[in-house]
Protein backbone atom coordinates (compact mmCIF):
# COMPACT_ATOMS: atom_id res chain seq x y z
CA UNK A 1 0.00 0.00 0.00
CA UNK A 2 0.89 3.67 -0.95
CA UNK A 3 2.59 5.57 2.20
CA UNK A 4 -0.65 8.04 1.62
CA UNK A 5 -3.03 5.18 2.11
CA UNK A 6 -1.44 4.05 5.42
CA UNK A 7 -2.86 7.04 7.24
CA UNK A 8 -6.35 7.23 6.67
CA UNK A 9 -6.82 3.80 7.65
CA UNK A 10 -4.59 3.83 10.77
CA UNK A 11 -6.97 7.00 11.75
CA UNK A 12 -9.87 4.32 10.98
CA UNK A 13 -8.78 1.77 13.44
CA UNK A 14 -8.01 4.04 15.72
CA UNK A 15 -11.22 5.46 15.57
CA UNK A 16 -12.52 2.37 16.52
CA UNK A 17 -10.21 1.55 19.47
CA UNK A 18 -10.62 4.91 20.90
CA UNK A 19 -13.36 3.69 23.61
CA UNK A 20 -11.07 0.97 24.31
CA UNK A 21 -7.83 2.91 25.26
CA UNK A 22 -9.69 5.65 27.15
CA UNK A 23 -11.30 2.89 29.43
CA UNK A 24 -8.98 0.60 29.65
CA UNK A 25 -6.73 3.51 30.67
CA UNK A 26 -9.28 4.52 32.76
CA UNK A 27 -9.72 1.42 34.61
CA UNK A 28 -6.01 1.45 34.85
CA UNK A 29 -5.96 5.03 36.94
CA UNK A 30 -8.56 3.99 39.26
CA UNK A 31 -8.39 0.45 39.87
CA UNK A 32 -10.73 0.35 42.50
CA UNK A 33 -13.17 1.70 39.94
CA UNK A 34 -12.53 -1.02 37.68
CA UNK A 35 -13.18 -3.40 40.49
CA UNK A 36 -16.38 -1.72 41.05
CA UNK A 37 -17.24 -2.23 37.81
CA UNK A 38 -16.72 -5.68 37.53
CA UNK A 39 -18.53 -6.20 40.86
CA UNK A 40 -21.60 -4.47 39.71
CA UNK A 41 -22.22 -6.77 36.78
CA UNK A 42 -21.44 -9.67 38.99
CA UNK A 43 -17.70 -10.72 37.27
CA UNK A 44 -16.30 -12.73 40.16
CA UNK A 45 -13.61 -12.25 41.25
CA UNK A 46 -13.86 -8.42 40.34
CA UNK A 47 -9.82 -8.03 39.99
CA UNK A 48 -9.31 -10.87 37.96
CA UNK A 49 -11.90 -9.67 35.24
CA UNK A 50 -10.53 -6.14 36.10
CA UNK A 51 -7.05 -7.20 35.07
CA UNK A 52 -8.65 -9.17 31.97
CA UNK A 53 -10.50 -6.47 30.70
CA UNK A 54 -7.49 -3.81 30.99
CA UNK A 55 -5.36 -6.24 28.94
CA UNK A 56 -8.24 -7.09 26.16
CA UNK A 57 -8.38 -3.35 25.99
CA UNK A 58 -5.35 -1.66 25.47
CA UNK A 59 -3.26 -4.66 24.04
CA UNK A 60 -6.84 -5.49 21.47
CA UNK A 61 -5.86 -1.91 20.63
CA UNK A 62 -2.06 -1.95 20.38
CA UNK A 63 -2.40 -4.65 18.41
CA UNK A 64 -4.84 -3.23 15.87
CA UNK A 65 -2.93 -0.07 15.73
CA UNK A 66 0.93 -0.95 15.41
CA UNK A 67 0.95 -4.66 13.86
CA UNK A 68 -0.24 -6.00 10.79
CA UNK A 69 -1.37 -9.17 9.24
CA UNK A 70 -2.39 -12.43 11.91
CA UNK A 71 -1.58 -9.96 15.05
CA UNK A 72 -3.94 -7.35 13.59
CA UNK A 73 -6.22 -9.89 13.26
CA UNK A 74 -5.88 -11.52 16.51
CA UNK A 75 -6.34 -7.82 18.18
CA UNK A 76 -9.41 -7.16 16.20
CA UNK A 77 -11.11 -10.50 16.78
CA UNK A 78 -10.12 -9.73 20.75
CA UNK A 79 -11.94 -6.44 20.98
CA UNK A 80 -14.84 -8.04 18.73
CA UNK A 81 -15.26 -10.76 20.95
CA UNK A 82 -14.74 -8.35 24.02
CA UNK A 83 -17.37 -6.27 22.73
CA UNK A 84 -19.80 -9.37 22.08
CA UNK A 85 -19.47 -10.00 25.72
CA UNK A 86 -19.82 -6.90 27.39
CA UNK A 87 -22.81 -5.88 25.38
CA UNK A 88 -24.59 -8.90 26.26
CA UNK A 89 -23.56 -8.62 30.15
CA UNK A 90 -23.60 -4.76 30.00
CA UNK A 91 -27.03 -4.17 27.56
CA UNK A 92 -29.62 -7.12 27.98
CA UNK A 93 -32.46 -4.45 26.66
CA UNK A 94 -34.47 -7.46 26.09
CA UNK A 95 -34.98 -7.80 30.09
CA UNK A 96 -36.06 -4.04 30.42
CA UNK A 97 -39.21 -1.76 29.70
CA UNK A 98 -39.75 2.02 28.53
CA UNK A 99 -36.70 4.53 28.33
CA UNK A 100 -34.33 2.11 29.90
CA UNK A 101 -35.03 -0.33 27.14
CA UNK A 102 -35.05 2.17 24.21
CA UNK A 103 -31.67 3.39 25.37
CA UNK A 104 -30.13 -0.07 25.83
CA UNK A 105 -31.39 -1.18 22.47
CA UNK A 106 -29.29 1.58 20.76
CA UNK A 107 -26.20 0.94 22.83
CA UNK A 108 -26.74 -2.88 21.60
CA UNK A 109 -26.87 -1.66 18.51
CA UNK A 110 -24.05 0.74 18.14
CA UNK A 111 -21.93 -1.96 19.90
CA UNK A 112 -22.90 -4.51 16.93
CA UNK A 113 -20.93 -1.86 14.43
CA UNK A 114 -18.05 -2.32 16.73
CA UNK A 115 -18.31 -5.76 16.28
CA UNK A 116 -18.40 -5.57 12.28
CA UNK A 117 -15.49 -2.80 12.14
CA UNK A 118 -13.10 -5.41 14.41
CA UNK A 119 -14.15 -7.91 11.86
CA UNK A 120 -13.72 -6.04 9.05
CA UNK A 121 -10.71 -4.91 10.11
CA UNK A 122 -9.53 -8.90 11.04
CA UNK A 123 -10.60 -10.08 7.85
CA UNK A 124 -8.66 -6.89 5.81
CA UNK A 125 -5.20 -8.39 8.22
CA UNK A 126 -5.81 -11.51 7.26
CA UNK A 127 -5.52 -10.80 3.57
CA UNK A 128 -2.63 -8.13 3.75
CA UNK A 129 -0.92 -11.30 5.82
CA UNK A 130 -1.65 -13.47 2.70
CA UNK A 131 -0.47 -10.89 -0.16
CA UNK A 132 -3.59 -9.58 -1.44
CA UNK A 133 -4.39 -6.21 -0.75
CA UNK A 134 -6.41 -4.79 1.77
Amino acid sequence: MKPEGRLPLWLCRFGLCLAFLYSGLAKLSDFPAALAEQAHFGLEPPALFAVLTIAVQLGGSALVLFTGGRLRALGAFALAGFTVLATLIGHAFWTMDGMERFHNLNAFLEHAGLVGGFIMIAVLALREGHGAAA
